[in-house]
């Protein structure tokens, strides 16, 4: 186990590094059932049939930034494992809009912003701080009507926790909470599929609030 059982640190790139060095594709992305049908189903919950400026966080190998492509005008990319990005890249090259970018979200983050900003499989190897920036992030960087997707998978576990700090519930649960601009939730979805379990939530960013002027 490489992360400790109470969300206090997120994982850290060279633990992915290892896995891809070690197998380029360590969660079968190309192959599993499970995975392509996820993928298509995350596909198919996007409202808009095309994006002006997407935004996917944690690309991995690239095979979902492969799909998302041909929704996008602009897509960047990103993963901090350096590793991942060059198979993400190599997968992708055809698709010119498309870039890519080694960052360590929150803690790095694009400075555009985004009229869909995608968080698949990645939520839950953050830390319970690294949550909650992510968080002022992500919504901060999502344009008004703009389009939130998150999907995690949820994973089975009887007493002990898994390797990962955080689950897809409380990843989720933490953009449910109230913010400035606010985000409405508009689609929830839990399946299951092969053995394995995942949820899908997207909202879309309203405007800002505005307050009235008062006086003392």
């Amino acid at each position: 186990m490489f992360l400790d059982d109470k969300g206090h640190h997120s994982t850290p790139a060279s633990v992915f590094d290892r896995l891809y060095q070690k197998n380029a594709d360590p969660w079968n992305y190309t192959t599993s059932r499970y995975e392509q049908t996820k993928y298509r189903i995350s596909l198919a919950a996007l409202f808009k049939e095309r994006y002006a400026s997407a935004l996917e966080i944690g690309c991995s190998i690239g095979v979902m930034t492969n799909m998302l492509a041909s929704r996008c005008d602009a897509l960047l990319a990103v993963d901090h494992s350096q590793v991942a990005l060059e198979h993400a890249r190599e997968r992708c090259k055809r698709h010119e809009h498309v870039a890519f970018a080694c960052l360590s979200i929150p803690r790095e983050f694009p400075t555009n912003m985004y009229d869909l900003i995608v968080l698949s499989e990645v939520g839950y190897y953050w830390s319970r701080e690294d949550l909650a920036l992510a968080h002022t992030a992500i919504t901060g960087h999502l344009s008004p009507q703009g389009h939130l997707l998150l999907v995690h998978w949820l994973v089975h576990w009887e007493g002990a926790r898994p390797v990962h700090p955080l689950t897809a519930d409380e990843v989720h649960g933490k953009f449910f909470q109230a913010c400035d601009p606010p985000l409405t939730p508009v689609l929830h979805l839990r399946a299951e599929m092969d053995g394995n379990r995942y949820r899908l939530d997207l909202f879309v960013r309203q405007e800002a609030r505005e307050f009235p002027n008062s006086t003392v």
